[in-house]
């Protein structure tokens, strides 16, 4: 999920807002299912701190959340088909992998955070990194789409990336969208956090 300084904040949001929740590795992370032994350096830092600053009903929450689902007809990972926690969908084999694996006409992963839109053709599929402005006509297509992250994007463009699909025109549309990235540095910063999980986020890394 990725909480950024403001954990409760962004969980209570998530709960008023989201129809659909899926849980991501940090998640299963700070509520015990998965070790943190498992997180290198930074990443084990940040999910303790959030363990130990997560309030009762934001924890609720996480329990309530898998890394797998469907919606609307959409298949659903945070990862992949193959691993729904810890697959990054960053190769043509592996999107491949995962619409194979799937009936579904669409899906919708994470985890990478950088934005993608493949598209399946025979055996074969074509697309890469999707860019703020990409439009994508879903009719008579198969396809797999990454939205990329609202708050620590990976491809060196550090605005907060989304999606929007509009599921009765079979339309999608990549969107990026300024944020105050110094604000959320500096509030990293004050709660102690390491400086990596500040600075890299100015660069979109």
């Amino acid at each position: 999920m990725g909480y950024g300084p403001r954990p409760n904040e962004c969980c209570a949001t998530i709960a008023e807002r989201a129809d659909v929740c899926l849980a991501g590795n940090h998640d299963l992370a700070v509520r015990g299912t998965i070790d943190l032994e498992e997180f290198g350096g930074e990443a084990a830092v940040a999910a303790r701190w959030t363990r130990d600053v997560l309030a009762p009903e934001a924890q609720e929450l996480l329990v309530r959340l898998e890394p797998a689902g469907s919606a609307h007809g959409v298949s659903l990972y945070h990862g992949s088909a193959r691993d729904p926690v810890w697959e990054y969908v960053l190769s043509d084999e592996g999107a491949l992998a995962t619409l194979e694996l799937t009936d579904s006409p669409l899906v919708l992963v994470g985890h990478s955070h950088v934005a993608l839109q493949v598209v399946q053709s025979d055996d074969a599929v074509t697309g890469g990194v999707a860019k703020g402005g990409t439009e994508l006509e879903l009719d008579g297509v198969r396809a797999l789409l990454n939205p990329g992250s609202v708050g620590q994007p990976r491809d060196g463009d550090p605005r907060a990336a989304y999606l929007l699909l509009d599921l009765d025109a079979r339309r999608v549309h990549f969107r990026r969208v300024e944020y105050d990235v110094k604000l959320t540095q500096r509030e990293i910063r004050d709660a102690g956090l390491p400086e990596m999980l500040a600075g890299r986020l100015e660069l979109g890394l």
